[in-house]
């Protein structure tokens, strides 16, 4: 039997869950996985050793069972509109357990007034994990996921193009990190908390990277020329619409023509290369390029060239054009989104800056938008 101190991942189905799960039992952890329904993933993770905890995680109820036994734990919400109730449950859990350490998934964007409510709900629970007394925390705050872009693989293959509405194509906006970097960030503040308790890491790639760059990449990958083209918010929304569940949900969209106008205005840039997966994490950040050849390699067959191959891929095109571009104005107001009088961008939040530009080399405003 282990004598290393059981560890419990929620969400652990998810693009970080899993890495986490497999990384942390590669290391001999016990670990309980947190999943909401039963399936494949699921099973893969049960295969792998895990202990497989099947629940709600917005249930008080279901949480305090999970985490029963457990002395650490990975918090990562799920992408769903009730972020701040997951980690209120979460805490509340995390204190009558009496956890002695917890490591959270926040947000690069986080701030207290930003646009969007999604990230300030992250905002608010980067402070509540810390409320605890007897229960270190270390955040993990990540920026745009190189799992953000490759879902435009299909389209890069068939078609040629890489569309996303990140601005100038030439200028490097963000080092983004693989799945699995992430989760070793994590696992590494999971194993020793004595060093990395109270501590805040940002996991990056290798190298910042343009859009050209990244379709460039792509094409590398897939073989093939890749061209990135900017295309309006509008576009993406639609495409978003027009895109087989399940996707985004309506909220969801609400909070990502946020972080599309951040990243066009340089905010993921900021500190953008860190050493986190490598001091951290303790493994060399995949390049763009080699991230993009495993996606391939889970589906070879879905990228290879063919005539009707590239007739769907049209198809695709032209739903989506005929598709009706969704009234964000008015999902925020059917969804009771709370809006605040004077939101602010994270350039334009003095707060923010301080504690996100690395002291030794101030960016200045506008430089990378």
């Amino acid at each position: 039997m282990s004598t290393k101190p059981r560890i419990l991942v929620t969400s652990a189905t998810g693009r970080t869950g899993t890495p986490t799960v497999l990384q942390l039992l590669e290391k001999g952890f016990p670990v309980r996985a947190f999943v909401r329904k039963l399936d494949h993933r699921s099973d893969a993770l049960g295969n792998a050793g895990a202990e497989i905890f099947c629940g709600n995680q917005y249930s008080i109820t279901d949480m305090r069972a999970a985490m029963v036994g457990v002395k650490r734990a990975f918090q990562c919400a799920p992408a769903a509109p009730n972020l701040l109730l997951f980690n209120v449950t979460f805490t509340v859990a995390a204190y009558e357990a009496e956890l002695e350490h917890v490591v959270s998934i926040g947000q690069w964007l986080a701030s207290a007034d930003h646009p969007s409510v999604g990230t300030r709900a992250v905002y608010l629970s980067d402070i509540l994990i810390q409320i605890p007394s007897g229960m270190t925390s270390t955040n993990i705050n990540v920026g745009w996921f190189a799992d953000n872009y490759l879902r435009a693989l299909d389209s890069a293959a068939h078609l040629g193009v890489f569309s996303m509405p990140l601005g100038d194509g030439n200028v490097k906006k963000n080092a983004a990190p693989s799945n699995e970097d992430i989760a070793s960030v994590a696992v590494g503040a999971l194993i020793d908390p004595i060093t990395h308790a109270g501590k805040t890491y940002r996991p990056s790639g290798p190298e910042l990277l343009s859009p050209n760059e990244i379709a460039a990449a792509m094409g590398r990958a897939l073989g093939r020329n890749v061209k990135y083209r900017d295309i309006p918010e509008k576009m993406m929304f639609k495409a978003v619409k027009a895109a087989p569940p399940p996707d985004f949900s309506e909220t969801a969209l609400t909070q990502v023509k946020q972080y599309a106008a951040e990243y066009r205005h340089g905010a993921f840039a900021v500190n953008g290369l860190t050493r986190d997966v490598e001091i951290v994490g303790g493994r060399t950040p995949e390049d763009f390029e080699s991230i993009a050849r495993r996606y391939i390699a889970k589906r070879p067959d879905d990228f290879k060239p063919s005539f009707v191959a590239k007739m769907k891929a049209i198809a695709g095109v032209v739903k989506i054009l005929t598709t009706r571009a969704p009234d964000m104005s008015l999902i925020e107001k059917q969804k009771d989104l709370a809006k605040l009088n004077s939101p602010t961008y994270c350039l334009d939040n003095t707060e923010w800056c301080d504690t996100h530009e690395p002291k030794d080399l101030k960016l200045v405003k506008g430089q990378v938008a």
